[in-house]
């Protein structure tokens, strides 16, 4: 008997990422939030404690894996942006009446939703700036604005300084400094490797949409912020040198995948004996004997012998592969384009709406002996992130969370000591917030039982039936946000991540089609071309997974997409056809003229000239 399928909104709410426990983020979770309540209770600086504890869970929330240059900027930017939104709050919530606090706080969250929209890293700050600007206002404290600021840059900042001192497990005996950045690149080689093994097969598409995540991880990783604009040490040099010799690779193999001819059994271990020097700092040994029938694989096997070199040298050059151009000019577009409006309204209308509402509330003593509002923005705040699913989806998982996390709040509060069980449950839920970030639903569970237990530490009484109260109400003001007209057109952030797929993947085309012989322009072209369009990807499933009254505003997107990925992986095989004949055979013109056809049909665009 055939069982329907759940709605996308509903089968969204139920997936969960999968992976290894990373204990190393354990780790640093437990010695954390835990230990900052401790100390501030043992100095009689509670109210100080309770914020650095706060700020070490949110800068737990974006300890991801990667190296280490690459957390100074995911964990420090945000902290910085909340440190400002709670210096904001703090004096805005003494200075400023009901009306103008709930017009400053829209205002700000105008600027903040806008923002959000430049990359993850502004989200995760436009997020913190809001919630400590929240927090600030809605939990009255005698400290001084400032000093809460500083007490929340301590608190996250003791988190970094715990990513940076402490060793991650695999790290090489003596040299853990760039065990992210190998682990990074190593994936890059695991990754060509497995498109290779899948190529002709059914698996193909999947393995090049991960060599696709793994390169855009390992770049990342290696263009972290630094004091000087080269790689200082040798071990770091080498493995820039590594990540270079790797795009050659990843380009023929990609080559072979758009040819899809399975290639012979040995050809994927190269790569993966190169992937195993990395991780264990030897040298890779002998490679397969070569394959040189067809244009790609001699192109594979002439970056196999390229990579083999740079790994025999153990020095490499002195810059490393280009990041991505994203100037300040790109990031205003990104800011005040069609998606920086749409996401920046419905910010500014959820979070400016729930402030008015809390206070409301506030001065109608709804919350009894609890002196704190902060709880309804706040939780609006991380409603409105489209970054953690469809709406819906959001919605449900927060709900479920919430009441999953009060209920068992009351049950510890009723049975733990004061305040050593507090400290201790805090430590504990510290440690399991780079766990539960696999799904919105176990993390808001964990964050609940976090919060309310740090509160409590701070003196406020049990509060778990309000907070349920006041996050479904949130649920609900959030849900009508998100389905009320906006001007312009909808879907205003799919449509460009859309666009700006397009103009990558045009770029690279004309690039190839150019004859070019700048190798480095190519592949960085080609990395920006298969990044944006993998953002895009992203964009357009979530928007998929939406409830039908918002899902429809970016119908076909998905078709335009697929036709974008087949003009780049075309143009892909293009580059490597012309370095091996210099000219196009009469396949790979008859597929880029297809590809540019379909898209002139999507987009109301002319087709490029396409060299004879």
């Amino acid at each position: 008997m055939h069982r329907p399928a759940a709605p996308p909104w509903l089968a969204h709410a139920f997936r969960a990422q999968r992976g290894p426990v990373p204990w190393s983020a354990v780790t640093r979770g437990a010695l954390a939030a835990g230990p900052l309540l401790l100390a501030g209770l043992l100095g009689g600086r509670t109210a100080v404690g309770v914020l650095a504890a706060i700020a070490a869970m949110l800068a737990g929330i974006n300890d991801r894996p990667g190296s280490r240059r690459v957390s100074v900027k995911r964990l420090g930017v945000p902290a910085l942006a909340g440190a400002l939104g709670l210096l904001v709050g703090t004096y805005a919530g003494q200075g400023l009446t009901a009306v103008p606090l709930t017009l400053a706080l829209t205002l700000l969250g105008l600027v903040a939703g806008a923002v959000s929209a430049v990359g993850p890293v502004a989200s995760a700050a436009g997020t913190q700036l809001l919630v400590a600007a929240a927090v600030g206002a809605g939990m009255p404290a005698a400290e001084p604005g400032w000093q809460r600021a500083l007490a929340f840059l301590a608190g996250a900042g003791w988190l970094l300084v715990l990513r940076l001192a402490l060793p991650t497990p695999g790290s090489l005996p003596g040299d853990f400094r760039f065990d992210g950045e190998r682990a990074a690149v190593a994936e890059v080689y695991d990754a060509v490797a497995a498109l290779l093994d899948a190529v002709g097969g059914e698996h193909a598409t999947a393995r090049r949409a991960a060599l696709t995540a793994a390169l855009d991880h390992a770049q990342d990783a290696l263009a972290g912020p630094r004091l000087r604009r080269y790689a200082g040490s040798a071990a770091e040099r080498r493995l820039h040198a590594r990540f270079v010799a790797a795009l050659p690779l990843a380009e023929a193999a990609t080559a072979l995948y758009w040819a899809g001819e399975p290639v012979p059994a040995r050809t994927a271990q190269g790569p993966r004996r190169l992937a195993a020097a990395i991780r264990t700092g030897t040298g890779p040994g002998p490679l397969p004997a070569p394959h040189r029938s067809a244009p790609a694989l001699r192109a594979l096997d002439d970056a196999l012998l390229r990579a083999a070199e740079v790994f025999d040298r153990g020095e490499g050059a002195h810059h490393g592969p280009s990041g991505r151009r994203r100037g300040v000019r790109r990031a205003l577009r990104a800011a005040l384009g069609a998606g920086g409006r749409e996401y920046g309204l419905r910010v500014a209308l959820s979070f400016g709406a729930s402030a008015a509402i809390a206070q409301a509330l506030h001065h109608a003593r709804w919350y009894g002996q609890h002196e704190h509002w902060y709880w309804l923005p706040a939780t609006a705040v991380f409603l409105v992130k489209p970054d953690l699913g469809p709406l819906a989806s959001r919605v449900l998982c927060r709900a479920a969370g919430t009441v999953l996390g009060a209920v068992v709040f009351a049950g510890c509060a009723a049975f733990l000591p004061r305040p050593a069980g507090l400290v201790a449950l805090v430590a504990v839920c510290g440690a399991l917030v780079p766990v539960a970030t696999r799904h919105f639903a176990a993390l808001t569970a964990v964050v609940t039982v976090l919060v309310l237990a740090l509160v409590m530490a701070g003196g406020e009484p049990q509060a778990s039936v309000g907070r349920i109260g006041e996050t479904l109400l949130a649920c609900v003001l959030v849900l009508l946000v998100g389905h009320l007209p906006m001007p312009g057109q909808r879907g205003g952030g799919v449509r460009s991540r859309l666009a700006a797929a397009e103009n990558a993947a045009h770029a690279y085309l004309l690039h190839v089609l150019g004859e070019s012989g700048d190798r480095a322009e190519r592949w960085a072209l080609r990395r920006e071309a298969y990044r944006t369009l993998a953002e895009a990807r992203t964009a357009i499933a979530l928007a998929a997974a939406e409830l039908p009254a918002l899902a429809r505003h970016t119908e076909g997107t998905d078709a335009v997409a697929e036709v974008l990925e087949r003009l780049v992986d075309t143009t892909t095989a293009c580059a490597v056809q012309l370095d091996d004949t210099g000219r196009l055979g009469p396949r790979h013109t008859w597929r880029l003229r297809e590809a540019l056809q379909e898209l002139e049909t999507y987009q109301g665009r002319a087709p490029l000239p396409l060299a004879a």
